[in-house]
């Protein structure tokens, strides 16, 4: 049975609002609720405990029919963080589900990469769910990014200049990387506030983990919370909600672009070749080894730098470190007829102009990597 509350929302009997609401959200987005394994990123914090709890809830209230394993990565930042992988442990076999684990070095791997420590725990968490979906032949990996994560990333590209993909914020589902079968999905993301995950943990008395570095205000994200977000919020006191609207609103946006600049680069590749297959017509689409200038110089701005992200981020395997300066760049090689003109990428990578050619040479230094993911 149903019935409505005062805020207008549906609330299921028999379950809490907060697993209510996470049913809601998991039923808006068309995810699977029977016979599916779950790979849950859980970090031991408020946002991800919560997730699990509720979860758990509604798998216990037959809501949900999904077998979960937890999956925690130890990025040995921390004095205490081994006692976070523990903790999550004790936790998850209390519940009764499988529990996964993992300790790497970030210090490390930053160092070796020229990552911020941010960007190198991305990266190795995302390889790591990665990995644990296939040894356990999971299509589903899920995490506990907030309506608070969406504004803090909105506002720090925002920072950064970023154009409409980046302002468009976290993705609520999306494929872990390029070509994959595993989706990625948010179920909190458009709707549950921190202090909402808080207070449910609080419900169901359990006492999760406090990270210590989110309240060190030498990280960029941190200071945005406790110190631009408040002062915005003296402006609007839903500005994390009008954030995640807006960035829902670039993302639809982006979206249509994105098809148009796709359909751009189809045209700026169409060499006259003698292809043996559609399937090789599709595989040089995808991966163009150079493209039209004449055919780039047609379109409008936006829709070309947005081509000439795509044709690079294909023929380098990510986007690594890619800044508009750089697309701005490889776009005025466009201008004027002078072939033998260079615009450099980072990594080492670069666009030539040969002729009426825009040619990608995409060697750059270390391994490929998954793009970013907020």
């Amino acid at each position: 049975m149903k019935r409505s509350t005062a805020t207008g929302r549906t609330a299921i009997r028999g379950i809490s609002d907060f697993a209510g609401r996470l049913f809601q959200s998991w039923r808006s987005l068309k995810l699977p609720t029977s016979k599916t394994h779950v790979i849950l990123a859980v970090s031991g914090g408020a946002d991800s405990t919560a997730l699990l709890m509720a979860l758990d809830e509604l798998a216990r209230a037959n809501k949900l029919s999904l077998s979960l394993t937890i999956a925690h990565l130890d990025h040995s930042l921390r004095k205490t963080s081994r006692e976070d992988a523990s903790w999550v442990e004790k936790l998850a076999i209390e519940l009764g589900h499988e529990f996964v684990k993992r300790r790497t070095d970030i210090k490390k791997r930053a160092t070796r990469s020229g990552d911020n420590l941010e960007q190198a725990a991305r990266r190795a968490r995302y390889e790591f769910l990665k990995r644990t979906a296939q040894e356990n032949h999971s299509m589903l990996v899920v995490t506990a990014h907030t309506l608070d994560d969406q504004a803090e990333t909105i506002l720090l590209r925002l920072l950064r200049g970023s154009a409409a993909e980046g302002l468009s914020g976290i993705e609520p589902v999306r494929l872990i990387e390029p070509k994959s079968p595993i989706q990625l999905v948010r179920p909190l993301l458009s709707w549950a506030r921190r202090i909402e995950t808080e207070d449910y943990c609080r419900l169901r008395k359990v006492e999760f983990r406090i990270d210590e570095m989110n309240q060190d205000e030498k990280y960029s994200r941190v200071r945005v919370r406790k110190q631009l977000l408040p002062l915005m919020h003296s402006f609007n006191s839903k500005i994390v909600e009008a954030l995640s609207r807006t960035a829902t609103l670039l993302r639809e946006d982006a979206g249509a672009l994105s098809d148009e600049a796709s359909k751009l680069l189809r045209l700026a590749s169409g060499e006259t070749l003698n292809l043996k297959s559609a399937e090789t017509l599709r595989e040089r689409w995808d991966n163009p080894a150079r493209l039209s200038v004449e055919v780039l110089a047609s379109a409008p701005a936006a829709v070309r730098r947005r081509a000439l992200r795509q044709w690079i981020s294909q023929g380098r395997g990510d986007l690594r470190r890619l800044e508009m300066v750089h697309l701005v760049a490889v776009d005025r090689l466009i201008e004027g007829n002078r072939g033998g003109r260079i615009a450099e990428l980072p990594d080492g990578g670069k666009v030539v102009r040969k002729r009426g050619w825009l040619e990608l040479d995409a060697r750059f230094n270390g391994k490929k990597r998954l793009k970013n993911d907020v």
